[in-house]
Protein backbone atom coordinates (compact mmCIF):
# COMPACT_ATOMS: atom_id res chain seq x y z
CA UNK A 1 0.00 0.00 0.00
CA UNK A 2 1.10 3.67 -0.96
CA UNK A 3 0.36 6.97 0.75
CA UNK A 4 -1.33 7.94 -2.99
CA UNK A 5 -4.98 8.66 -2.13
CA UNK A 6 -7.16 7.46 -4.68
CA UNK A 7 -10.17 8.34 -3.41
CA UNK A 8 -11.14 10.94 -1.04
CA UNK A 9 -14.64 12.11 0.20
CA UNK A 10 -14.87 15.67 2.25
CA UNK A 11 -17.64 16.35 4.73
CA UNK A 12 -20.07 14.64 2.25
CA UNK A 13 -23.56 15.44 2.82
CA UNK A 14 -27.05 13.74 1.16
CA UNK A 15 -30.44 15.01 1.92
CA UNK A 16 -33.44 13.53 0.94
CA UNK A 17 -36.80 16.22 1.34
CA UNK A 18 -34.79 17.41 4.41
CA UNK A 19 -34.17 13.65 5.70
CA UNK A 20 -30.01 13.52 5.78
CA UNK A 21 -29.40 9.96 4.55
CA UNK A 22 -25.50 10.81 5.05
CA UNK A 23 -24.27 13.61 7.49
CA UNK A 24 -20.38 14.86 6.78
CA UNK A 25 -18.75 11.43 5.24
CA UNK A 26 -15.10 11.57 5.35
CA UNK A 27 -13.04 8.81 3.35
CA UNK A 28 -9.49 8.73 2.68
CA UNK A 29 -8.98 5.50 0.35
CA UNK A 30 -5.29 5.17 -0.42
CA UNK A 31 -4.04 2.98 -3.44
CA UNK A 32 -3.57 -0.72 -2.41
CA UNK A 33 -6.20 -0.75 0.21
CA UNK A 34 -8.70 -2.85 0.79
CA UNK A 35 -11.75 -1.64 2.94
CA UNK A 36 -14.79 -2.29 4.36
CA UNK A 37 -18.20 0.05 4.74
CA UNK A 38 -20.53 -1.50 7.10
CA UNK A 39 -23.73 -0.71 9.28
CA UNK A 40 -27.63 -1.24 10.01
CA UNK A 41 -29.84 -2.25 7.58
CA UNK A 42 -30.61 2.07 6.60
CA UNK A 43 -27.49 3.16 8.04
CA UNK A 44 -26.97 5.25 4.65
CA UNK A 45 -23.95 2.57 3.02
CA UNK A 46 -25.49 2.22 -0.40
CA UNK A 47 -26.19 6.71 -0.52
CA UNK A 48 -22.30 6.90 -0.11
CA UNK A 49 -21.47 4.79 -3.10
CA UNK A 50 -24.03 6.58 -4.76
CA UNK A 51 -22.49 10.09 -4.12
CA UNK A 52 -18.86 8.94 -4.45
CA UNK A 53 -20.02 7.55 -8.30
CA UNK A 54 -21.69 10.04 -9.48
CA UNK A 55 -25.39 8.35 -8.96
CA UNK A 56 -26.41 10.79 -7.06
CA UNK A 57 -25.03 14.52 -6.99
CA UNK A 58 -23.98 15.25 -2.74
CA UNK A 59 -26.13 18.39 -1.49
CA UNK A 60 -22.59 18.65 0.48
CA UNK A 61 -18.92 18.61 0.53
CA UNK A 62 -16.42 17.14 -2.44
CA UNK A 63 -15.24 14.05 -4.02
CA UNK A 64 -11.96 13.47 -5.24
CA UNK A 65 -10.48 10.64 -7.46
CA UNK A 66 -7.29 11.01 -8.45
CA UNK A 67 -7.10 14.45 -7.73
CA UNK A 68 -10.17 15.70 -9.50
CA UNK A 69 -13.26 17.04 -8.08
CA UNK A 70 -16.14 15.10 -9.45
CA UNK A 71 -19.08 18.10 -8.75
CA UNK A 72 -20.30 18.68 -12.06
CA UNK A 73 -19.67 15.30 -13.77
CA UNK A 74 -21.62 12.36 -14.89
CA UNK A 75 -21.19 9.08 -14.02
CA UNK A 76 -19.68 7.56 -17.21
CA UNK A 77 -16.85 10.88 -16.51
CA UNK A 78 -16.79 9.29 -13.38
CA UNK A 79 -15.63 6.00 -14.29
CA UNK A 80 -13.52 7.30 -16.82
CA UNK A 81 -11.36 8.58 -13.97
CA UNK A 82 -10.66 5.13 -12.66
CA UNK A 83 -13.80 3.80 -10.63
CA UNK A 84 -16.17 1.38 -10.66
CA UNK A 85 -19.11 -0.51 -8.80
CA UNK A 86 -20.81 -3.11 -8.69
CA UNK A 87 -24.73 -2.99 -7.29
CA UNK A 88 -26.71 -4.80 -4.47
CA UNK A 89 -29.03 -5.72 -7.23
CA UNK A 90 -27.49 -7.90 -10.21
CA UNK A 91 -27.56 -5.30 -12.97
CA UNK A 92 -26.47 -7.56 -16.40
CA UNK A 93 -27.90 -7.08 -19.50
CA UNK A 94 -29.61 -10.19 -19.26
CA UNK A 95 -30.59 -10.90 -22.95
CA UNK A 96 -27.32 -10.22 -24.11
CA UNK A 97 -24.06 -12.79 -23.82
CA UNK A 98 -22.33 -13.35 -21.38
CA UNK A 99 -19.20 -12.23 -23.58
CA UNK A 100 -21.35 -8.97 -24.88
CA UNK A 101 -21.79 -7.72 -21.35
CA UNK A 102 -18.14 -7.57 -20.82
CA UNK A 103 -17.46 -6.22 -24.32
CA UNK A 104 -19.91 -3.01 -23.98
CA UNK A 105 -18.09 -2.54 -20.19
CA UNK A 106 -14.83 -2.31 -22.14
CA UNK A 107 -16.21 -0.04 -24.99
CA UNK A 108 -15.58 3.00 -22.20
CA UNK A 109 -12.14 2.59 -23.18
CA UNK A 110 -12.39 1.98 -27.16
CA UNK A 111 -10.01 4.64 -28.71
CA UNK A 112 -12.18 4.96 -32.50
CA UNK A 113 -14.55 8.11 -32.75
CA UNK A 114 -18.34 7.46 -34.00
CA UNK A 115 -16.64 8.57 -37.73
CA UNK A 116 -14.64 5.94 -37.63
CA UNK A 117 -17.27 3.61 -36.31
CA UNK A 118 -19.97 4.54 -39.15
CA UNK A 119 -17.41 4.95 -42.08
CA UNK A 120 -16.08 1.30 -40.80
CA UNK A 121 -12.87 2.57 -40.96
CA UNK A 122 -9.87 0.31 -40.46
CA UNK A 123 -9.38 1.82 -36.47
CA UNK A 124 -13.04 0.50 -35.45
CA UNK A 125 -11.99 -2.96 -36.30
CA UNK A 126 -8.96 -2.66 -34.44
CA UNK A 127 -10.85 -1.61 -32.01
CA UNK A 128 -13.32 -3.65 -32.01
CA UNK A 129 -10.96 -7.06 -31.53
CA UNK A 130 -9.11 -5.61 -28.82
CA UNK A 131 -11.81 -5.18 -26.73
CA UNK A 132 -12.88 -8.61 -27.44
CA UNK A 133 -9.83 -10.36 -26.65
CA UNK A 134 -9.56 -8.54 -23.73
CA UNK A 135 -13.13 -9.62 -22.88
CA UNK A 136 -11.95 -13.30 -23.59
CA UNK A 137 -9.36 -12.70 -21.47
CA UNK A 138 -11.31 -11.63 -17.77
CA UNK A 139 -13.37 -14.55 -19.28
CA UNK A 140 -10.79 -16.99 -19.05
CA UNK A 141 -8.94 -15.58 -15.69
CA UNK A 142 -12.57 -15.98 -13.86
CA UNK A 143 -13.34 -19.47 -15.26
CA UNK A 144 -16.29 -18.55 -17.62
CA UNK A 145 -14.87 -18.35 -21.04
CA UNK A 146 -16.39 -21.46 -21.44
CA UNK A 147 -20.28 -19.47 -21.05
CA UNK A 148 -19.14 -16.76 -22.96
CA UNK A 149 -22.10 -17.35 -25.78
CA UNK A 150 -24.71 -18.29 -23.17
CA UNK A 151 -27.35 -15.28 -21.91
CA UNK A 152 -26.19 -14.17 -18.61
CA UNK A 153 -29.53 -14.81 -17.14
CA UNK A 154 -28.69 -18.49 -17.78
CA UNK A 155 -25.88 -18.36 -15.51
CA UNK A 156 -26.29 -19.30 -11.94
CA UNK A 157 -26.76 -16.85 -8.98
CA UNK A 158 -23.19 -16.70 -7.64
CA UNK A 159 -21.68 -16.85 -11.68
CA UNK A 160 -23.43 -13.93 -12.39
CA UNK A 161 -22.41 -12.27 -9.42
CA UNK A 162 -19.21 -13.47 -10.36
CA UNK A 163 -19.97 -11.81 -13.95
CA UNK A 164 -20.98 -8.33 -12.79
CA UNK A 165 -17.17 -8.11 -10.92
CA UNK A 166 -15.49 -9.21 -14.60
CA UNK A 167 -17.88 -6.55 -16.00
CA UNK A 168 -16.35 -3.83 -13.42
CA UNK A 169 -13.22 -5.17 -14.31
CA UNK A 170 -13.29 -4.38 -17.64
CA UNK A 171 -13.71 -0.63 -17.57
CA UNK A 172 -9.80 -0.74 -16.10
CA UNK A 173 -10.39 0.64 -12.74
CA UNK A 174 -7.69 1.65 -10.10
CA UNK A 175 -10.63 1.60 -7.39
CA UNK A 176 -13.60 -1.02 -6.97
CA UNK A 177 -16.39 -0.25 -5.04
CA UNK A 178 -18.49 -3.68 -3.90
CA UNK A 179 -21.75 -3.52 -3.01
CA UNK A 180 -23.19 -6.66 -0.81
CA UNK A 181 -21.00 -9.01 -3.21
CA UNK A 182 -22.05 -11.83 -0.91
CA UNK A 183 -26.14 -11.08 -1.24
CA UNK A 184 -27.97 -13.86 -1.57
CA UNK A 185 -24.87 -16.43 -1.25
CA UNK A 186 -24.53 -19.62 0.42
CA UNK A 187 -21.46 -20.35 2.24
CA UNK A 188 -19.48 -21.74 -0.22
CA UNK A 189 -19.66 -19.25 -2.17
CA UNK A 190 -18.97 -16.44 -0.12
CA UNK A 191 -15.97 -18.29 0.68
CA UNK A 192 -14.86 -18.55 -3.15
CA UNK A 193 -15.97 -14.65 -3.14
CA UNK A 194 -13.43 -13.76 -0.40
CA UNK A 195 -10.52 -15.45 -2.36
CA UNK A 196 -11.70 -13.22 -5.37
CA UNK A 197 -11.66 -10.23 -3.71
CA UNK A 198 -8.09 -11.20 -2.83
CA UNK A 199 -7.41 -12.06 -6.23
CA UNK A 200 -8.56 -9.12 -7.94
CA UNK A 201 -6.63 -6.71 -5.79
CA UNK A 202 -3.33 -8.41 -6.18
CA UNK A 203 -3.47 -9.25 -9.94
CA UNK A 204 -5.62 -6.03 -10.65
CA UNK A 205 -3.83 -3.68 -8.26
CA UNK A 206 -7.03 -2.58 -6.96
CA UNK A 207 -8.24 -0.19 -4.40
CA UNK A 208 -11.58 -1.98 -2.85
CA UNK A 209 -13.90 -0.34 -0.96
CA UNK A 210 -16.55 -3.09 0.29
CA UNK A 211 -20.40 -3.04 1.48
CA UNK A 212 -21.04 -6.13 3.03
CA UNK A 213 -23.35 -7.67 5.96
CA UNK A 214 -21.49 -10.82 6.13
CA UNK A 215 -19.35 -10.27 9.36
CA UNK A 216 -17.01 -13.38 8.01
CA UNK A 217 -16.44 -12.20 4.75
CA UNK A 218 -15.29 -8.24 6.16
CA UNK A 219 -13.37 -9.28 9.08
CA UNK A 220 -11.38 -12.29 7.06
CA UNK A 221 -10.37 -9.51 4.37
CA UNK A 222 -10.84 -6.05 4.82
CA UNK A 223 -7.65 -4.24 6.69
CA UNK A 224 -9.67 -1.63 8.42
CA UNK A 225 -13.61 -0.33 8.58
CA UNK A 226 -15.67 2.54 9.06
CA UNK A 227 -18.89 1.68 10.36
CA UNK A 228 -22.24 4.07 9.63
CA UNK A 229 -24.94 4.56 12.00
CA UNK A 230 -28.18 6.98 10.50
CA UNK A 231 -25.62 8.54 8.28
CA UNK A 232 -22.95 8.67 10.40
CA UNK A 233 -19.65 7.28 11.24
CA UNK A 234 -19.59 5.92 14.72
CA UNK A 235 -16.43 4.01 14.22
CA UNK A 236 -13.01 3.11 12.38
CA UNK A 237 -10.53 1.14 12.41
CA UNK A 238 -9.13 -2.34 12.08
CA UNK A 239 -11.28 -5.42 12.21
CA UNK A 240 -9.96 -6.43 16.13
CA UNK A 241 -10.52 -2.58 16.90
CA UNK A 242 -14.22 -2.60 15.32
CA UNK A 243 -15.60 -6.21 16.89
CA UNK A 244 -15.04 -5.01 20.58
CA UNK A 245 -16.35 -1.08 19.82
CA UNK A 246 -19.06 -0.51 21.75
CA UNK A 247 -20.58 1.91 19.82
CA UNK A 248 -20.72 -0.75 16.99
CA UNK A 249 -22.02 -3.13 19.48
CA UNK A 250 -25.12 -0.93 20.25
CA UNK A 251 -25.85 0.22 16.62
CA UNK A 252 -25.78 -3.60 15.36
CA UNK A 253 -26.83 -5.26 18.56
CA UNK A 254 -29.61 -2.52 19.95
CA UNK A 255 -28.00 -2.12 23.24
CA UNK A 256 -27.26 0.81 25.35
CA UNK A 257 -24.25 1.84 24.92
CA UNK A 258 -23.80 3.19 28.37
CA UNK A 259 -24.75 -0.16 29.54
CA UNK A 260 -22.03 -1.99 27.41
CA UNK A 261 -18.99 0.65 28.51
CA UNK A 262 -20.40 -0.37 31.94
CA UNK A 263 -20.04 -4.34 31.41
Amino acid sequence: MSDEILLEAKKVGMEFGGLKAVDAFDLQLRRGELVGLIGPNGAGKTTCFNCLTGVYKPTSGEVIIRGVNTRGLKTHEVSRLGMTRTFQNIRLFKELSVLDNVIIAGLQHARQSVLDDVLRHPRHYVEEARTRERALELLRIFNLEGKADLPSSSLPYGEQRRLEIVRALATEPRVILLDEPAAGMNDKETEDLMHLIAQIRRDFRLTVLLIEHDMRLVMGICERIIVLDHGCIIAQGTPAQIKCDPAVIAAYLGVDEKTTEAT
